[in-house]
């Protein structure tokens, strides 16, 4: 051939009939051959964890943190704060690659479990929106959903056990819905977990004396409201003026 050589290829021919194993020789051939490199798969997002974001406004609001404790199955305990959560300054983005940044830089492993404290919380002030909630669990690997083994629900009220029990099937995946387990009284919480294994906030603690003097709170219904039974009654008093008016029609 023009100006090939015979370095440029070779062709090996070997008989069928003398029953020679060509294995050793194409093996030597397919050594040569580069292995394509092969590729890593990682459940972390990289697009949530850059190390340019600063979370440390976050972390001083302690509204979403790692206790050191667990509950009574051995799972580690989040707590999230919902009174401390201002969500009119943060957006779903922001809080999304926070909750990222948390769970995969403290986070241990083995399962856990969330301990949600809905204490006094205002939609305007601290709901972020339930799409928004679905949206960054969905968003998690499937690895770590299963790892979150329930939610402890504190102090819920009247509107959000509507919205959960109407709209939480719809909204949120089958897992997290049914690990949702609603918790009216912390001496409730204490059955699954043990005092000390998480801090319970001062106004918690308050929240949960004035529920339990006033359990109807709980179903919406505040029992008076305007405090009206703390007033003296006046019925004694005017009962004495008539009285008085009645002795004198008599005298004159």
């Amino acid at each position: 051939m023009g100006g090939s050589t015979s370095d440029d290829f070779s062709v090996l021919v070997l008989a069928s009939d003398l029953g020679i194993d060509a294995r050793p020789f194409l093996s030597s051939i397919d050594g040569q051959r580069e292995a394509p490199p092969q590729e890593n798969w990682h459940d972390c997002p990289s697009d949530f964890l850059s190390s340019d974001d600063d979370f440390s406004d976050l972390d001083a609001l302690h509204f979403f943190r790692l206790e050191r404790g667990s509950d009574k199955s051995g799972n580690r305990i989040f707590r999230i704060v919902g009174k401390y959560f201002p969500a009119p300054v943060i957006s779903g983005e922001r809080l999304k690659k926070y909750v990222f940044h948390k769970i995969y830089t403290e986070m241990p492993e083995g399962p856990f479990c969330i301990i949600y404290m809905h204490s006094t919380v205002q939609k305007e002030d601290n709901n972020p929106g339930i799409t928004i909630l679905r949206w960054i669990y969905e968003e998690l690997p499937p690895a770590c959903k299963d790892r979150l083994q329930v939610v402890y629900f504190i102090h819920p009220g009247l509107r959000s056990r509507l919205v959960f029990a109407t709209l939480g099937r719809f909204f949120l995946s089958g897992g997290l819905y049914w690990k949702i387990k609603y918790v009216n009284r912390l001496q409730y919480l204490w059955e699954d977990t043990k005092k000390g294994e998480v801090e319970i906030p001062e106004f918690v603690q308050n929240h949960d004396d004035i529920l339990e003097n006033r359990p109807l709170t709980d179903y919406g219904i505040e029992p008076d409201p305007l405090h009206l039974s703390g007033i003296p009654s006046t019925a004694y008093s005017f009962g004495r003026y008539e009285e008085r008016w009645i002795s004198r029609e008599c005298m004159s």
